[in-house]
Formats: C-alpha cells, structure tokens, sequence
C-alpha cells in the first residue's frame, strides 16, 4: 500500500531558526515574550485545578520556567513530526510549537504514546481567530494579487477532532482571546519576530518591498481608535487530553 505523502505547509528548519533568533532577542530585556508567558500561566492555572502534580514532565517552549520542573525542550530543536520514548512522561506541555507542524495528527499521536497511562498532555497555541487586524492589512496592502502571507490555523472543532483521533480520552479544546495594543504597525511585527511567528510557508510569495510596507502602515494608520492605538488578538487555542 502507497503512503500518504504529508504535504509540507511549513517550512520547519525555517522556523526552528526564528525561534532560535527569537530566543536571542528574548535574552535581551524588552523583548516580547508575552504569549508564551500567558500560555504557561493559563497551564499551570489549569494544572493546580486540577491538583495535577507531575513527577516526570516534558515541557516544551516554556521560555520563563512557569510550569513543573522536569525535561525541558526548546522550540525549533524538539521535533513533533517523529516518535518519543514510549510513556516516558506523566505530563506534556507544548507551549506554541504545535502552529507549525506539517503532520499535526502525527504530532498528536506520538504525543499520547509518549505520555503514561493516566497521564496529561495540554498545548497552547494561537488558534483560528487569531491576527484579524494583521491579516486586514497583509489583504488590503497586496491589493489585487493577494498573497499567502499568514498561517493556516487550527479551530476549536477541529482541535477535538484531531485529539479524538490520536486516542486521547476526555478532550478538552477551548479558547480565549489575548488583546494587544500597539502604537506602530512595525512593533507589531516585532512583537510577532519576538515570538517566532513570523511566516514559516513553504510557498513563495512576492517580497515585502518598500511600497507594500507603506500600504499596510498606511492602512495601520486608518485603524488606530481614539488614542491613536490599534487592538490586535490572539486567540489561544488549548488542547487538553488524557492517555
């Protein structure tokens, strides 16, 4: 029987670099690091609810020490698409990495083998909703030849079915939104280089040239309410399931 070919969205080396970059930029005082800290403070919220204490954690892109002590893993070198060690941890906690992944129902899958029985896995990452006001301005500056400048991004239902499928039991998929105000359209963008996140495609599209740049500063511009501000959101998308 043929296998399936993953088609590769994402362009992974690509990605672990910038978040390589990123963790350079983080090291210096004023960079952005906001998403993953409120993704990591939502779990340990999440896990002390519960009463859930772990004593053999994985714990991925967890860039301010939030979560329980334990293995930790950096994003860009821990890669999802290939098998861990077999129930090798009671509690996996992927912090962002999982909006980048090609084959993200094998991710999950390798995910539940390498979690215990009766053991926890949980991401967060930014889910469908996610950048409405930047994906405006990305349409409205390429004009009459879009591009594919942003990431497809994962919903709600979609998360459920993608944990129902790796054979995790009582799934839990939920959101909530995280609201950013900037004053530029650049630290926007600097916020989003902070983080890692900016595009990782594989498909080509026209460079940012000077007069796109203009365009969306310009339609930045029209966007600002009444103290010159513009509100950006993050919808945080969070996955819960148990082995």
């Amino acid at each position: 029987m043929a296998s399936t070919q993953v088609p590769q969205i994402f362009d992974r080396q690509a990605a672990a670099a910038k978040w390589a970059r990123a963790r350079v930029r983080q090291a210096r005082e004023g960079a952005a690091s906001y998403l993953s800290v409120s993704i990591a403070e939502d779990m340990a919220d999440r896990l002390d609810f519960m009463r859930f204490e772990a004593e053999s954690p994985l714990v991925i892109g967890d860039v301010g020490g939030m979560l329980p002590p334990g293995k930790q893993a950096l994003l860009g070198s821990f890669d999802e698409e290939v098998p861990g060690q077999f129930e090798a941890y009671d509690l996996i906690a992927h912090i962002l990495g999982l909006g980048v992944v090609n084959d993200l129902p094998g991710a999950l899958i390798h995910a539940r083998n390498s979690v215990r029985e009766g053991g926890l896995f949980m991401a967060g990452l930014p889910g469908a909703g996610s950048l409405p006001a930047l994906r405006q301005i990305a349409l409205e500056a390429d004009g009459e030849r879009p591009a594919a400048r942003m990431h497809p991004l994962v919903d709600n239902r979609a998360g459920t079915a993608l944990l129902e499928r790796a054979g995790f039991s009582r799934q839990v998929v939920d959101s909530y939104p995280l609201k950013v105000r900037f004053s530029s359209f650049g630290q926007l963008i600097s916020d989003l280089r902070d983080h890692g996140l900016t595009r990782s495609l594989t498909s080509p599209v026209p460079p940012l040239s000077r007069e796109w740049l203009a365009r969306a500063e310009d339609v930045f511009d029209t966007m600002r309410d009444d103290d010159g501000k513009v509100t950006e959101t993050f919808e945080i998308l969070v996955l819960t399931g148990w082995r």
